[in-house]
């Protein structure tokens, strides 16, 4: 089974795509887990992908899913994959259509865990960690004993900078305007699934597992 999983930021989709990965034997690929085990095995296309990490620069569509497709060739991805997070834009979703279908591969499925801006918000500007143990915590849901202070070792927690109001008011405004059209695209490939993820991330595995099972 070959999924892609589509969301805005904090929608849950990355945890549930572990989850869904190892409850199912698929292998798990995010762009960043992608580009990082392609510069450590220190290909061709992992240096050149290096390259452009290092310069601080966007590295080319092309060059994903040529990194992709490097893994199908390889027989990495014969038990199935979940594409999490890429592609970000139609002309990446088309890129990887065409490669897939060169390799004889079709995509069984793409979820979209739907959750309103407000939901969103309050998930991410409600996140907070310990500098030191890295531990964290999400007001309301997982408060520590002490306001602002971390269980463990009592650090003053912080909140990473792009976890502040506005700055998440503003990346839900960027996924709309670039990464929306996506889901019409797999609209319009008759592939596309909407979950409802405002639930609990255990209900929300349940909808998932319960979607891809009516696949098989």
């Amino acid at each position: 089974m070959n999924l892609v999983f589509l969301g805005p930021p904090g929608s849950g989709k990355g945890t549930q795509a572990v989850k869904l990965a190892q409850k199912l034997g698929l292998k798990h690929l995010s762009t960043g887990d992608v580009l990082r085990d392609a510069v450590k095995r220190g290909s061709e296309l992992g240096k050149q992908a290096e390259g452009y990490m290092k310069r601080g620069e966007l590295v080319p569509d092309g060059l994903i899913i040529g990194l992709i497709e490097s893994m199908i060739k390889a027989g990495e991805l014969n038990g199935g994959f979940i594409l999490d997070g890429f592609p970000r834009t139609v002309p990446q979703a088309l890129g990887l259509k065409e490669m897939l279908y060169n390799n004889d591969i079709n995509l069984d499925t793409a979820i979209l865990f739907a959750v309103d801006d407000e939901e969103i918000v309050k998930r991410l500007s409600g996140r907070w960690y310990c500098p030191k143990c890295n531990t964290g915590y999400n007001y309301p849901a997982q408060m520590p004993g002490v306001e602002g202070r971390c269980d463990k070792d009592n650090a003053q927690l912080r909140r990473r900078p792009d976890d502040d109001e506005a700055v998440v008011r503003n990346r839900l405004e960027v996924y709309k305007k670039q990464t929306k059209p996506i889901e019409d695209f797999y609209r319009g490939e008759s592939i596309l699934v909407e979950i409802k993820a405002q639930k609990t991330p255990d209900e929300v595995f349940e909808a998932v597992l319960k979607e891809v099972s009516s696949k098989t």
